[in-house]
C-alpha cells in the first residue's frame, strides 16, 4: 500500500484529530466554558487581523472587548482573560497528547536512523564485524536534569499519558472523560516543589519509559546483530541530576541526595519485581519454579519491607537468573528463554542504581570551601598544607594538592556550605555501598576555569579518607574563554603524576562537559557552537597525546539556543578528529516529555543517537572532516557573529530591556522548580549570575528568540557584501555540521513573531534597541533562506513547521494577553497612586501566561 508523505500523515493523524477533539471542549459541563469556547476563536481571529494591521496588543484586546463583550467592566475583562488562559492551557495539552499518539504514524519508526536501518546498512556494506565492535565499545548516556522548564504538574502529566492512549484507540467516551478531568485539574502548584519532589516526578519516566525502551533496544541488537550473544558493554546509560545538582540550588541537602538515591534503587527493584512476577506465571516447570519464587520473594521484601535494607544482592540475582537460564536451555527446550534474556539485559543496564546520580557544584563555591578547609588544617597545627599555601603560585599549589590525604569530619565546620559540600563526598561513598559504583560516581565542577578547580576537588575527595576514589571528576567548561583554553587546562592535569595515576585507575577515561547554554549566553549562537566544536578537536588531540580517551558530555538543553534542535545530526556530523565513543547529553524540562515521554518517542530518539554514532564511526569516517579552508570560514563567521552579539550584549539597554520589557522577573514566581532563577541573592540583576533558562525563556516569551539567531545574519552578510557568498553557500551544502547549525537557527526564527512586540519600536526608551533585534532577525531570515535555496523557513521539515504553526496559533491569544497585561502594568505604575491590587492581578496574568507559552513550544527554555 502507498505510504502518504510525512506532511499528509501529520495532517491526517494530528491536525484533523485536533480540530475534532478540540470541539469536544465546548460540550463539557463547566460554568462559562461554552461562552469561553465561543469567544476564544473570535479573539484569535481578532489577534491575527490586528497584528496584520500592525495594531498593538492593547488595541487588539480593546477592539475585541468593545465589539464582543458589551460594556464589560475591567474585572469582567480580567475574568475572561483568566478563562482564556485556562482554556488555551488545556488545548495545548490536547495537542501534545494527539501528537504523542500519532508519533509512530507520522515518524517512520523503521526508517533512517532506526535499528533496522543500521542493520540493513551494515549488511549492504558488509560491515557487520565493525558494527559489533562498535556496539561493544559505544555508549549513549541521557542525563535527566532538574532544570525547571516543565510547567505541567504531576497530575496533568498523568492525564496527558492517559489521553494519549485514549486518542491512539479513538476512544471518544474516554477522551471526553479525560478532557472533563483536565478541566477540573489545577495547572499550577501553590508551593514550589523541593528537589526530592522533582526527582520523584522524573523517576516516573525512568520506570514507565526508559526501563522498557532501553531493554528492548539492546535485546533487539543482541538477537539481530550479535547473533544472540549478550552485549557485555552497558550500551545505554541513564544519568540523573535532581537531588545531586547543588550548583546554585540551596535546597539540595545531603539528606535529599541520599533519599533520591534510595528512591532510584527502590524504583529499579520494583521494576524487577514486576517483571519477575510476570516471569513466574510462565516459568512454572520443574527445577525452575522454586528458584523463580525465591527471587520474587526477595525482591518483594527489598521493595516493600526494606526500610533501606536489601534482601538480595545484584550478584545473587544475576547468578540465580543465569542458573534458571541454563536449566531452561538444558531441560525445557529454551521455553520462554527470550523473555528471560530480555530481563537479563535490563539488569545489565540498570544494576541496582537505575540511573547514576551526578553530584554537581560550582567552582566558585569550591574556592570558598577549599579556603575553609585549608584554614581548618592550618589552625589545627597540621602540616598537610604549608603555612604559605595561599601565597603559592598555581603550579606550586597543584603539587601540594596532588599529595594531600586526610580524614575530614564535615561536622567540625561551622559554615553550612563547607559542611554540605564535604558531606556530598561522603554521600557518594554511602550511595556506592548500597547501589553499586554506578549509583553515584561522577562529580561535575561547573564554571571550571582552571586545573586548580579540578585538583581542589580531587584533593577534597581524598581528604575525605578516600585515597583511591572510584569517582570521575568532570570539569564543565562554559564561557567562550574557558572553552578556548580547556585543552591547556586538561594538559596540566594529564601531566600531573597523581591525577594521571587516578585516570589509569579509571580506565584512562576523562569525561569533559561542555556547556551550550551559558556559552550561547556568553558568546552568541555561532561562537558558542563553534567554540565547543573547536574545543572538542583540541581536547581530543591533547587527550590522545597522553593516551587518555576523552568522553564529551554535552550540556544540551531543549531549544537550539541551548544546543538542542536536531541533536542526532550534530553527532552524525563529527569527524575523526573528535572523540565520539560516547554520546552524553542532558535532557530537561518539557524536552524530556516531548522527546522521551512515550515508548515510541523514546525509542525513536535513542535509536537516532545510536545511529548517529554508527554513522560517524562505522559508515562515514572520513566524510565529515572539515577542510582547512572550511575551518577558516567557520572561524571567520563565528568571529563576526561574536562581535555583533558582544556589541548587542554590551548595549546600555540590554539588561534594562530584559528587566522592563520581558517576563524575566516573573519566572521566579511560577513555582515550577526548586532552584532560584539566578545564582546570587543580590537585588541587582547581574548578567553573569543570570541562569540560562530564564534568559532564553524570556526571549522566547517575547517571541524574539535572540539567543538562537543573533549575529548569524551579520556574519553571513559579510560574505555576501565581499563577493564571497559561494564560500558559505558551498559550506552549507557540503558540511552536515554547518547545515545542522543553520537549520536549528531556522527553527528559532520560525518560532519568532515580531508583530507581537512591534509597538516597542515607538517606545522612547527601547525603540532603537528593539529595532536592532528586528533588523538582525530580518537579515538572518533573508540570508538563511538564500543559503538553503528555500522560499520559507524549515520547508524541508514540512511536518515540523506545520506543528510549530499550529502551536503558535493556539498561543497567539495567550501572548497577546501577556503583552496586554505588561502594558497595563506599565500604565498603572505611571499613574499617581497606582492601584497596587490591580497591578498584582495583571502580574498574576503575566505569570500564568508563561505556562502555556512554554509548554506549547516544547523546547523554548
Amino acid at each position: 500500500m502507498y505510504t502518504l508523505p510525512k506532511i499528509e500523515r501529520f495532517n491526517q493523524d494530528v491536525l484533523s484529530k485536533y480540530h475534532i477533539y478540540n470541539s469536544v471542549f465546548i460540550t463539557l459541563p463547566f460554568d462559562s466554558i461554552d461562552n469561553t469556547g465561543v469567544l476564544l476563536p473570535l479573539f484569535t481571529e481578532t489577534c491575527e487581523t490586528g497584528f496584520k494591521k500592525q495594531e498593538t496588543p492593547k488595541e487588539i484586546f480593546d477592539f475585541f472587548s468593545n465589539k464582543y463583550l458589551n460594556n464589560a467592566s475591567e474585572s469582567e475583562k480580567i475574568d475572561l482573560m483568566f478563562r482564556f488562559i485556562q482554556y488555551i492551557e488545556r488545548q495545548i495539552v490536547l495537542f501534545d497528547a494527539i501528537e504523542d499518539a500519532a508519533f509512530p504514524e507520522v515518524n517512520n519508526m523503521e526508517g533512517r536512523g532506526s535499528l533496522r536501518d543500521i542493520k540493513e546498512r551494515s549488511d549492504a556494506k558488509e560491515k557487520d564485524d565493525e558494527l559489533i565492535e562498535f556496539l561493544e565499545n559505544f555508549n549513549v548516556r541521557t542525563v535527566l536534569t532538574a532544570h525547571p522548564t516543565q510547567f505541567y504538574p504531576g497530575p496533568v502529566l498523568g492525564i496527558i499519558n492517559d489521553l494519549t492512549e485514549a486518542i491512539r484507540l479513538n476512544d471518544l467516551l474516554k477522551i471526553k472523560q479525560l478532557l472533563a478531568q483536565l478541566g477540573k485539574t489545577p495547572f499550577i502548584q501553590n508551593e514550589k516543589p523541593n528537589p526530592y519532589d522533582e526527582a520523584v516526578s522524573l523517576i516516573w519516566y525512568l520506570e514507565n519509559v526508559f526501563y522498557a525502551t532501553s531493554g528492548e533496544i539492546v535485546h533487539y541488537l543482541q538477537k539481530n546483530i550479535l547473533n544472540g550473544n549478550a552485549i557485555q558493554n552497558q550500551l545505554i546509560k541513564l544519568g540523573f541530576w535532581p537531588g545531586g545538582d547543588r550548583d546554585g540550588n540551596p535546597f539540595v541537602t545531603t539528606e535529599i541526595t541520599l533519599k533520591v538515591a534510595d528512591r532510584l534503587r527502590t524504583s529499579i527493584l520494583k521494576c524487577y519485581y514486576v517483571e519477575m512476577r510476570n516471569l513466574k506465571r510462565k516459568l512454572t516447570f520443574s527445577g525452575v519454579d522454586t528458584l523463580v519464587a525465591e527471587l520474587e520473594h526477595k525482591l518483594y521484601r527489598s521493595v516493600f519491607y526494606s526500610k533501606g535494607e536489601i534482601y538480595i544482592t545484584l550478584d545473587e540475582l544475576l547468578t540465580q537468573l543465569n542458573k534458571i537460564r541454563s536449566i531452561i536451555i538444558e531441560k525445557h527446550q529454551s521455553l520462554y528463554l527470550d523473555e528471560l534474556e530480555a530481563f537479563l539485559v535490563k539488569i545489565n543496564l540498570f544494576g541496582f542504581h537505575f540511573a547514576t546520580l551526578d553530584i554537581r557544584q560550582n567552582s566558585k563555591i569550591h574556592n570558598v570551601v577549599f579556603k575553609d578547609v585549608v584554614d581548618h588544617y592550618l589552625n589545627s597545627g597540621s602540616t598537610i598544607f604549608p603555612d604559605n599555601y595561599f601565597e603559592l603560585s598555581e603550579e606550586e599549589k597543584l603539587v601540594v594538592l596532588s599529595k594531600v590525604k586526610g580524614e575530614l569530619n564535615p561536622a567540625e565546620f561551622e559554615d553550612e556550605i563547607t559542611r554540605s559540600t564535604l558531606e556530598s563526598v561522603q554521600a557518594i561513598k554511602t550511595i556506592q555501598k548500597a547501589n553499586g559504583e554506578f549509583g553515584a560516581n561522577r562529580y561535575i565542577i561547573s564554571n571550571n576555569e582552571s586545573a586548580l578547580n579540578v585538583m581542589e576537588t580531587f584533593a577534597m575527595i581524598r581528604l575525605n579518607n578516600w585515597e583511591n576514589p572510584t569517582v570521575d571528576i568532570i570539569p564543565l567548561f562554559e564561557s567562550v574563554d574557558d572553552l578556548q583554553k580547556a585543552h591547556e587546562i586538561m594538559e596540566q592535569l594529564y601531566t600531573n603524576p597523581e591525577y594521571s595515576k587516578h585516570l589509569k585507575a579509571r580506565d584512562n577515561k576523562q569525561t569533559i562537559m561542555l556547556g551550550f547554554s551559558d556559552g550561547t549566553k556568553d558568546g552568541g549562537y555561532l561562537m558558542a557552537n563553534w567554540s565547543i566544536y573547536q574545543a572538542k578537536i583540541a581536547l581530543t588531540e591533547i587527550s590522545r597525546k597522553y593516551g587518555v580517551k576523552a568522553i564529551f558530555f554535552d550540556g544540551r538543553g531543549g531549544p537550539p539556543a541551548r544546543g538542542g534542535g536536531k541533536t542526532h545530526k550534530f553527532y552524525a556530523s563529527l569527524g575523526p578528529k573528535i572523540e565520539n565513543n560516547e554520546i552524553q547529553i542532558t535532557v530537561q524540562g518539557q524536552t524530556i516529555s516531548s522527546n522521551f515521554g512515550t515508548l515510541d518517542s523514546c525509542r525513536y530518539n535513542i535509536e537516532n543517537l545510536l545511529s548517529a554514532g554508527v554513522t560517524n564511526q562505522v559508515f562515514s569516517k572520513e566524510k565529515n572532516e572539515l577542510s582547512p579552508e572550511e575551518t577558516a570560514i567557520l572561524t571567520q563567521l563565528a568571529g563576526l557573529g561574536y562581535d555583533k552579539y558582544l556589541s548587542f550584549k554590551n548595549h546600555p539597554k540590554f539588561i534594562p530591556y530584559l528587566e522592563k520589557m520581558s517576563t524575566l522577573k516573573y519566572y521566579s514566581k511560577t513555582n515550577i522548580g526548586s532552584r532560584p532563577s539566578k545564582r546570587s541573592k543580590s537585588e541587582q540583576l547581574d548578567f553573569a549570575d543570570l541562569r540560562a533558562i530564564p534568559f532564553v525563556g524570556s526571549w522566547s516569551q517575547l517571541k524574539q528568540n535572540v539567543p538562537g539567531f543573533f549575529g548569524v545574519g551579520t556574519a553571513l552578510k559579510y560574505f555576501e557584501d565581499t563577493n564571497q557568498w559561494d564560500k558559505v553557500y558551498d559550506l552549507y551544502h557540503d558540511s552536515l555540521f554547518f547545515r545542522t547549525l543553520l537549520e536549528n537557527s531556522m527553527m528559532s526564527l520560525a518560532k519568532s513573531f515580531f508583530p507581537l512586540t512591534a509597538y516597542m519600536r515607538k517606545d522612547p526608551e527601547f525603540g532603537e534597541f528593539w529595532q536592532i533585534i528586528y533588523d538582525e532577525f530580518v537579515e538572518t531570515k533573508r540570508l538563511l533562506l538564500k543559503i538553503a535555496d528555500h522560499k520559507t523557513l524549515m520547508e524541508n521539515y514540512p511536518d515540523g513547521i506545520a506543528s510549530i504553526q499550529i502551536r503558535e496559533r493556539i498561543v497567539m491569544p495567550l501572548l497577546t494577553i501577556q503583552q496586554y497585561a505588561l502594558l497595563r502594568i506599565n500604565e498603572l505604575n505611571k499613574e499617581n497612586g497606582g492601584n497596587d491590587e490591580l497591578i498584582k492581578v495583571y502580574e498574576k496574568i503575566v505569570t500564568r501566561s508563561l505556562f502555556g507559552n512554554t509548554n506549547a513550544s516544547r523546547n523554548s527554555a
